[in-house]
């Protein structure tokens, strides 16, 4: 069998603490209603760290963790839909901030499926070319630059942070799914910025956006279609990666699900018949940090003993896309 080994985690978490209870200084709410709506208590919010800063400090414990040599990663691939820059990637800026003068380095655009899509894609890159030696997988985000803090049923969800991961090739145990369905991207999105140039003969500010109402660069999500779509794709692709070698789904030692909303985790876990115990959950002191959020909940519980060596593990997401993907490895 063809797997991965991940080598060593790392993750970076802003100082800044926003509780709910300042939330409702800001919009109209309550901890009583965001914590029994959404399992979140806090959510940490960049203070001045770049998407790319916060992404670096995570890639330097993993590497730091994993006791490599920095010049022996190949690829890094960066997941995150808040990037500092147009161009150039951010991945390459983290190449140049750690010194991995050796590495391609791209950004990868799941939305919150982003850290599965990209282990998914360390795996191929690892399998097809031997003199690859290490991919270093990294997931950042700066949700708060697209939040629109006014709009109190989406604000209240997101926070910033980053994780990050190093992989390298091993037998071990290793199945994935990944899938997306583009009928549903409409239902959360944020846009770019507007086209404006001196020959532009267009009468309207907006482009041809198709089923995309008009909108700002802050995110909108219709927050019904997002429920509906996330509590069949987590279990589905879950399943779909266990089916794909005949693994049984009750051999998963723990599942590591993107950290979205409490509701949409424990109605995931009844579908596939698992008990919320074996649900690494940290939702309640992140909130949502996109495709971030399932590579720090994975780091913190390595950190913290809960995950060890051997266990079977299900990193499952879901987001705008819509994304779906399930990976499922041996750690």
């Amino acid at each position: 069998m063809f797997g991965i080994d991940i080598l060593g985690t790392g993750s970076y978490t802003p100082a800044m603490r926003v509780v709910n209870d300042d939330l409702s200084k800001v919009v109209e709410t309550s901890d009583e209603w965001i914590s029994t709506r959404t399992g979140i208590k806090a959510r940490h919010l960049a203070d001045g760290e770049s998407t790319w800063k916060m992404g670096a400090e995570a890639a330097k414990e993993a590497i730091k963790n994993a006791g490599i040599d920095v010049l022996d990663i190949g690829v890094i691939i960066d997941a995150t839909i808040t990037s500092d820059f147009y161009t150039p990637s951010v991945a390459c800026v983290i190449q140049n901030e750690i010194g991995a003068w050796n590495a391609a380095a791209y950004d990868l655009n799941a939305a919150c499926s982003g850290f599965v899509y990209a282990v998914d894609a360390a795996k191929r890159y690892l399998q097809t070319d031997p003199d690859l030696k290490y991919v270093l997988v990294v997931s950042n985000e700066m949700l708060s630059r697209i939040t629109d803090f006014t709009d109190r049923s989406s604000c209240i969800l997101f926070g910033d942070g980053a994780a990050a991961a190093v992989i390298g090739r091993s037998e071990k145990l290793f199945t994935s799914y990944i899938g997306a369905d583009g009928r549903g991207a409409h239902s959360l999105y944020a846009k770019s910025h507007k086209v404006f140039h001196p020959f532009r003969t267009s009468q309207t500010d907006e482009i041809d956006s198709g089923d995309f109402a008009a909108g700002t660069v802050f995110l909108i999500q219709d927050g019904k279609e997002v429920y509906k779509f996330a509590t069949k794709a987590l279990p589905t692709a879950a399943q779909k990666a266990a089916d794909k070698i005949g693994l049984d789904i009750g051999e998963i030692d723990w599942f590591i699900p993107h950290q979205a909303n409490i509701r949409i985790i424990e109605t995931a876990a009844k579908n596939l018949g698992v008990s919320m115990d074996k649900f690494i959950v940290n939702i309640e002191e992140h909130g949502n940090t996109s495709s971030a959020s399932i590579p720090i909940a994975m780091h913190e519980a390595v950190a913290a003993g809960k995950i060890k060596r051997g266990d079977k593990l299900c990193l499952v997401g879901f987001g705008a896309g819509l994304t779906m993907g399930a990976v499922i490895i041996e750690y």
